[in-house]
C-alpha cells in the first residue's frame, strides 16, 4: 500500500512538472507569434520611435524567469531545495524545543 502511495505522488509530481514546461513553452510561444505584430504596430504608427523595444524587454524578462523556474535552474526555486529548507526548519524547531526540555 505504502508502495502505490509513492509511486501515485511521483506520477502526480510529475504530471504537475510537465503541466509547468507545457506552460512555459505556451507562454514563449504566445510572446514569439505576438512580437511581430507588436513591431508593426511601431513600425507604421510613429517609426522614428521604437517604444516596442520596451514591450519586448519587458515581456522577455518574465519569460526567461519562467524558463528558468519550469526547468528547476536556480537552485533556490526547485523542490529539493525547498525540502531541504523545510527539514531545516523543522528540525532547528525540534532542537530548540529539546533544549527548554
Amino acid at each position: 500500500m505504502e508502495n502505490n502511495y509513492q509511486e501515485e505522488k511521483r506520477y502526480y509530481e510529475a504530471q504537475k512538472k510537465v503541466k509547468e514546461i507545457k506552460s512555459f513553452y505556451v507562454h514563449l510561444t504566445v510572446y514569439l507569434l505576438t512580437n511581430p505584430i507588436v513591431i508593426a504596430v511601431n513600425l507604421i504608427t510613429s517609426p522614428e520611435y521604437l517604444w516596442c523595444l520596451w514591450c519586448l524587454l519587458g515581456w522577455a524578462i518574465p519569460i526567461v524567469l519562467h524558463g528558468l523556474i519550469a526547468f528547476d535552474y536556480p537552485p533556490f526555486f526547485n523542490k529539493e531545495w525547498e525540502k531541504r529548507k523545510i527539514k531545516e526548519f523543522i528540525d532547528k524547531e525540534e532542537q530548540s524545543r529539546n533544549n527548554w526540555e
